[in-house]
C-alpha cells in the first residue's frame, strides 16, 4: 500500500509540475463525471417517486436533472481525456528522461552490466510507455473514491445494512492485488528472454546487418530462435495471467453474492410496504453502479500497482546508482602528470561474481609514455581500462594519479582530462561535425578544432566524401541521412577521441578494428608523434590495446596480461628476446603475416 500511495503521489506531482492548468481541468472533469453517476441514480429515484405520486411538475424538473447528469456521465470523461492525454504525454517524457538520467547518472557502469539491474532497465523501458494508462487510472480513482462515498451515503439512507455492500468490494480488491503481484513477478522473470528476443528481432531487421545474414543464410535460424525464446517468455506470462485471472474471479464471485443479497433485501422491504418504488429503483441502480465501481476499482488498482512497481524499480535503480558512485572526493586532477599512474596491489572482482578478473596488479604507467596492453581474449585488458577510466573501483588496492588515489578525485573532473576511443564506439546520427565535436562538448561548434581532430585521426578522406562536409546529416534514421561504412564510422569515432587536445590520459581500446593493418600502423605512428608533443605539455600517457603486434612494438612500454595478472612488462625488443608469452604471441602473428 505504501508503494501504491507513493506512486500515486509521484504521478500527480509530475502532472502538476508539467502543467497545472491541465491537471486541474482533468481532475475536475473526471471527478464531476464520476460523482454524476450515483447522483443520476438518486435523480432517477426522485423522478420515479414524482411519477408514482402524480407530481407532473416535480417529475419534469427531475427529468431535466436526470438528463443533465446523464450528459455529465457520458461526456465529462471524454473532455477530461482531451486534457490529460497531452498531460500524460509530457509526464511520460519526464519519466523517460528520469530513466535516462539514472541510467547515465552513476560514475560507474555496474548497473548496466549486472543481469538483475539490466532486467530492471528492460522492464522500466517498457513501463515508461504506460504512463498515460497510469495517470488515467489515478484520475479515475480520485473520482471513483468520491462516487463510492456518495453511493454509501445514499444506500445508508435506504437501509444501513446496505453499507456492507461496498465492503464486499474488499475481496475483489485484495485478490486483484495478489493477481498483480503474480503478473509482476512474471514480467520480471521473463525480462531476460524478452530482452534476448528483442535483440534477435533487431538483428534480423537491421539494414546494416542484412548482408551477413544473407551470406550465412541465418534468417531462418535467427527467426527460429526468436520464435522459441519469445514463445518461452509468452508461456511464462500466459501462465501468470491465467493464475491471476482465477484469483480475480474468486473475488468477483464473492461480490456477486453480496449484490444479489442487497437487491433481495430492498425488494422484501418494498413488498412489506416499508419502502417505496423509488427506493427500489435507487438501490437497483446503485447496486449496479457498485458492481461497476468494484470492477473499475480492480482494473484501476492493477494499473496503479503497475505504475507503483515502476516507480519502485526506479527508486531501486536510483539507490544502486547512488551506492555505486564515488565516495567523498576532495582532490582535483593535476594540471600535468609528473610521475604517472600507478596501480598498487589492485584486485578486481565484478559485482555479483566470485572469480577475480584481476589479481594483485602492481604497475606503473610513466608520465609522457606510450603504453600498450596485450594479451589473449579474456585476460583482463579491458578491465584494466575500465579501472583507469573510473568505470569501476578496485575491489582491493589503489589506482594512484601522481600519488593521489583516484577515488579521491572527482570523477567528472578526471574524465574531463581523459579521452578515449573504444572498439564498441557509438554511431551518433548527428551532422558529421557534431558526431566528432561531442568528443569535447565546449567545442561542439568549433569547425577548425573538428577538422584538426579529423586530421589527427587521418579521417580527412571521410570528410571529403560527404556531400555537405561537416554539415552532412549521418544515419539512415533520417530520410536524407548519409550511411557510412564501418571503417568510416570508426574514423569519425577516432576523430571524436582526439578532440581533446591536451588530455592526461588517452585510451585507445581496439579503436581501429575496422581498419586494415597498414592503416592502423600508420595511424599509430602518428599517435606516437602526437603523444610526444602532448606529453611535453601535460605529461600525458597514451594507452592503447591492440591485437596487432606491428602496432604494439612502437610503444615505450608493453604490458602483457594473462589470466588477470601482469606476467611481463618492457620494450618490444626486450620482450621479444625474453622467450615468454609476448615472444610466443608475436612469433605466432608474424608467421600468420609471412
Amino acid at each position: 500500500m505504501r508503494d501504491l500511495l507513493s506512486g500515486a503521489v509521484q504521478m500527480i506531482s509530475t502532472a502538476w509540475r508539467m502543467d497545472r492548468r491541465k491537471t486541474i481541468v482533468s481532475v475536475v472533469l473526471m471527478v464531476s463525471g464520476a460523482v454524476a453517476a450515483p447522483a443520476l441514480a438518486a435523480a432517477l429515484a426522485w423522478m420515479t417517486g414524482a411519477v408514482v405520486a402524480g407530481d407532473t411538475g416535480g417529475a419534469a424538473v427531475a427529468g431535466v436533472v436526470v438528463a443533465a447528469l446523464a450528459v455529465a456521465v457520458l461526456t465529462f470523461g471524454h473532455f477530461a481525456h482531451l486534457a490529460y492525454f497531452e498531460l500524460s504525454e509530457l509526464a511520460e517524457l519526464d519519466f523517460a528522461e528520469r530513466l535516462i538520467t539514472l541510467s547515465n547518472g552513476s560514475a560507474g557502469i555496474e548497473h548496466h552490466e549486472r543481469p538483475e539491474h539490466a532486467d530492471s532497465l528492460t522492464v522500466l523501458q517498457q513501463e515508461a510507455r504506460q504512463f498515460r494508462v497510469g495517470l488515467e487510472a489515478l484520475l479515475n480513482s480520485i473520482g471513483l473514491a468520491l462516487a463510492v462515498a456518495l453511493t454509501a451515503v445514499l444506500l445508508a439512507r435506504v437501509n444501513p445494512w446496505l453499507l456492507l455492500l461496498p465492503l464486499a468490494a474488499l475481496p475483489p480488491l485484495l485478490t486483484g492485488r495478489i493477481a498483480e503481484r503474480i503478473s509482476d513477478r512474471a514480467r520480471t522473470a521473463t525480462a531476460e528472454p524478452t530482452r534476448v528476443a528483442l535483440n534477435l528481432f533487431h538483428l534480423t531487421t537491421s539494414a546494416r546487418l542484412a548482408g551477413e545474414l544473407r551470406v550465412f543464410r541465418l534468417a531462418d535460424e535467427l527467426r527460429g530462435r526468436h520464435r522459441s525464446i519469445w514463445a518461452a517468455a509468452t508461456r511464462g506470462l500466459v501462465r501468470a495471467h491465467l493464475a491471476a485471472t482465477w484469483v480475480r474471479a474468486a473475488g468477483q464471485i464473492i461480490f456477486a453474492l453480496a449484490y444479489v443479497g442487497a437487491v433481495l433485501l430492498v425488494v422484501r422491504d418494498a413488498i412489506t410496504g416499508r419502502r417505496g418504488v423509488s427506493d427500489v429503483v435507487l438501490v437497483i441502480a446503485l447496486a449496479a453502479q457498485v458492481n461497476q465501481q468494484v470492477t473499475t476499482a480492480v482494473t484501476l488498482l492493477q494499473d496503479l500497482q503497475r505504475m507503483a512497481a515502476a516507480y519502485r524499480r526506479l527508486a531501486d535503480l536510483a539507490r544502486v546508482v547512488t551506492t555505486t558512485g564515488p565516495g567523498s572526493p576532495d582532490q582535483s586532477p593535476p594540471d600535468r602528470l609528473r610521475d604517472g599512474i600507478t596501480l598498487r596491489d589492485v584486485s578486481f572482482t565484478y559485482p555479483g561474481t566470485a572469480t577475480a578478473v584481476l589479481g594483485e596488479v602492481n604497475l606503473r604507467l610513466p608520465a609522457g609514455g606510450t603504453v600498450a596492453i596485450v594479451g589473449e581474449n579474456g585476460a583482463g585488458k579491458t578491465t584494466l581500462v575500465k579501472l583507469l577510466c573510473g568505470f569501476y573501483r578496485p575491489t582491493r588496492g589503489q589506482v594512484l594519479i601522481d600519488g593521489v588515489d583516484l577515488s579521491r578525485i572527482a570523477i567528472d573532473d578526471w574524465r574531463e582530462r581523459i579521452a578515449a576511443g573504444f572498439q564498441d564506439f557509438i554511431r551518433y546520427e548527428f551532422p558529421a561535425g557534431e558526431t566528432v565535436g561531442v568528443g569535447d562538448l565546449p567545442r561542439l561548434a568549433d569547425q577548425d578544432g573538428i577538422r584538426a581532430a579529423l586530421a589527427r585521426a587521418q579521417a580527412g578522406d571521410v570528410l571529403g566524401q560527404l556531400e555537405h562536409g561537416l554539415d552532412t546529416q549521418l544515419g539512415k534514421t533520417y530520410a536524407d541521412g548519409a550511411e557510412l561504412s564501418g571503417g568510416q564510422w570508426q574514423k569519425l569515432a577516432l576523430g571524436r577521441a582526439l578532440m581533446r587536445s591536451a588530455p592526461l590520459l588517452l585510451v585507445l581500446d581496439e579503436p581501429t578494428s575496422a581498419l586494415d593493418p597498414q592503416a592502423e600502423h600508420a595511424l599509430f605512428e602518428q599517435y606516437a608523434e602526437q603523444a610526444g608533443r602532448v606529453s611535453a605539455a601535460t605529461g600525458a600517457i597514451t594507452l592503447f590495446v591492440s591485437h596487432r603486434f606491428s602496432t604494439v612494438r612502437m610503444a615505450d612500454l608493453i604490458i602483457v596480461v594473462q589470466d588477470g595478472r601482469i606476467v611481463e612488462t618492457g620494450a618490444h625488443a626486450d620482450l621479444a628476446a625474453a622467450g615468454g608469452l609476448y615472444s610466443e604471441l608475436f612469433a605466432l602473428q608474424a608467421r600468420a603475416y609471412s
